[in-house]
């Protein structure tokens, strides 16, 4: 967010100096980029501050977690055949464990752990647990006894990877120490140790990296800015590590002047700390001031609450002194901030309360005014009742003269267009009967009688006629109703659907019902048109209605209801 305001500074000044339109116009752009980068960087510390909140609110679920995890690993203690080696390693991860979690516990595990490496006599085991208790003694404050053990253990006796831990074992009693008693002068003897670690340590391992870019916060900002975004690229977000990356690069931001990024990384390690049941949280004491110095008391006083909350149940005690100091001055102004807020109150109730007493009166004066015209309004609303009913009996008459209208379209669109086909099956049966006529009487005249009488008697001709009369009507229905086909076999079932011949439109059962569409409904009429008995018309109809889809007796009425080519 400071960078952002630097460059809309520094943009504004150059405008004063450069009165070109168009590069007026440009740093105006530039001006509004960077007040929107200022928005986005509000929003992002809002959403972390909210995120915060949430998980200090929750977080007895986490310190739950944690112990559910130690309680797996308690219950390898009592695995059958367990060496004291095997007891030593489990011991060892329950150190690690309780370490930022409930220090006395961890004391526990690794006293037994020394026991374990006297009676094994391991002096590897012996160190090894010396400088864990040494660690844990400075944390919980018992800086005597952790340096007793520390000048106890003769360097010239550890390997390599106990002389490492040993340095950084001294380097944080220091780090511990100087806290604690609120003196910078330990820090001197502090790097001290971490210079004797930095000669030890594989420079390519994490630790060297993360104390190599706290190293150069005070000494080359960039250099430690690049490590420490090389870190937290690599780093899985919300792990420990992350928790202590975080927190170091907010010691840089604050270098830097780069508040906001300050905060935001606190928040970040803060949150990690938590989820992690990490009680040493040093990032959220930090929140806590930084939350007070900007008057943000409420959130002030959770933070502290929480970081106190941590001191008490981990034992964790070399940051006691400071965060119980400064957890007083924050329950002071708190405390001063809730009496004025409840001083606030007061005054608004008190107000409110005569508000409310006016709007009483109001209220009263209103109903009488309302009872007053209830009676007009319930005159009104019979006559809107009474007009809603005509209304809608008219509109329900309309419906109906617009359905015996479209009816009559339909009907009439059907007449016109049988009458045209009527008069045009009348013409050429005409014609085909003068034909018929004439080769008869060629035939008599040439008294050709065999051959008459075998004319007469053959039903090719009506059969013929018979065929060539389907197939007009076919044509002719289907040029009335197009859909006719599909709408019916929706009406069927999925196995009972009508699959007709390729070079067929219509076939008996489908021309049954085309012409109970046209209005056709007795049995008689249809059976001699189709040139069967009526009978075989009715067992048609029944078994249409068997494998219908729809409600049997409702078959037919839906077959009415498919659409012309008139309907609109």
């Amino acid at each position: 967010m400071d960078e952002s305001l630097f460059f809309v500074i520094f943009a504004i000044t150059i405008m004063k100096f450069n009165c070109c339109f168009l590069k007026k116009r440009f740093l105006l752009l530039l001006i509004a980029l960077g007040i929107g980068s200022v928005l986005y960087a509000n929003d992002e510390l809002k959403l972390l501050t909210d995120s915060l909140r949430r998980v200090i609110d929750e977080k007895h679920v986490y310190v739950q977690k944690k112990e559910e995890r130690i309680n797996r690993i308690k219950c390898m203690l009592k695995s059958p055949g367990l060496t004291l080696e095997g007891e030593y390693r489990i011991n060892l991860r329950l150190y690690s464990e309780y370490k930022k979690f409930h220090i006395d516990s961890a004391i526990h595990y690794v006293d037994r752990n020394i026991e374990i490496s006297h009676q094994l006599n391991k002096p590897y085991f012996t160190n090894q647990s010396s400088l864990n208790l040494s660690l844990l003694y400075s944390m919980c404050g018992r800086f005597r006894e952790a340096e007793i053990i520390l000048k106890s253990i003769k360097t010239s006796e550890l390997p390599k990877d106990l002389l490492i831990d040993y340095y950084q074992t001294y380097s944080s009693f220091w780090g511990h120490y100087s806290i604690s008693v609120a003196n910078n002068l330990y820090g001197k003897q502090q790097s001290a140790y971490q210079d004797s670690l930095f000669a030890l340590i594989d420079h390519t391992s994490w630790d060297y990296r993360m104390s190599q870019a706290s190293y150069y916060i005070w000494r080359d900002t960039l250099k430690s800015k690049e490590i420490f975004k090389e870190l937290l690229d690599i780093e899985e977000v919300g792990t420990p590590n992350y928790a202590m990356i975080t927190h170091s690069y907010s010691r840089l931001c604050h270098h830097q002047n780069k508040y906001d990024e300050e905060k935001k990384y606190l928040m970040l390690s803060a949150i990690a700390d938590t989820r992690n049941a990490t009680r040493e949280n040093a990032s959220l004491q930090s929140l806590a001031l930084i939350q007070y110095e900007e008057k943000n008391l409420a959130d002030a006083f959770k933070f502290t609450q929480s970081a106190i909350d941590d001191v008490i149940s981990s034992g964790i005690h070399f940051r006691a002194i400071e965060i119980y100091k400064f957890n007083s001055i924050i329950n002071t102004a708190y405390q001063a901030e809730q009496a004025k807020s409840r001083s606030h109150l007061t005054t608004f109730l008190i107000s409110t309360s005569i508000i409310l007493f006016l709007l009483i009166l109001l209220v009263v004066f209103i109903y009488i005014q309302m009872k007053k015209t209830l009676k007009i309004k319930q005159a009104l609303a019979q006559s809107n009742e009474e007009l809603l009913r005509l209304n809608n009996k008219l509109n329900s008459m309309n419906s109906q003269l617009n359905d015996t209208n479209n009816q009559l379209c339909e009907i009439n669109g059907i007449k016109e267009y049988y009458i045209a086909e009527f008069f045009d099956v009348c013409f050429s049966y005409i014609h085909k009967m003068e034909k018929y006529q004439n080769m008869l009487y060629k035939i008599a005249i040439n008294k050709y009688y065999d051959e008459l009488i075998k004319k007469l008697k053959s039903s090719a001709l009506i059969d013929e006629e018979l065929s060539a009369l389907y197939a007009r009507f076919d044509k002719v229905f289907l040029g009335l109703y197009p859909t006719f086909v599909s709408d019916f076999n929706a009406l069927l079932k999925d196995e009972e659907k009508i699959i007709l011949k390729p070079d067929a439109l219509l076939n008996r059962e489908l021309r049954i019902y085309a012409l109970l569409r046209l209005g056709i409904t007795d049995s008689g009429k249809i059976a001699n048109f189709l040139r069967c008995s009526t009978s075989t018309v009715y067992n048609y109809r029944t078994k249409m209605r068997n494998k219908a889809a729809v409600d049997r007796d409702e078959f037919e009425n839906e077959i009415m209801k498919i659409s012309s080519t008139q309907e609109t």
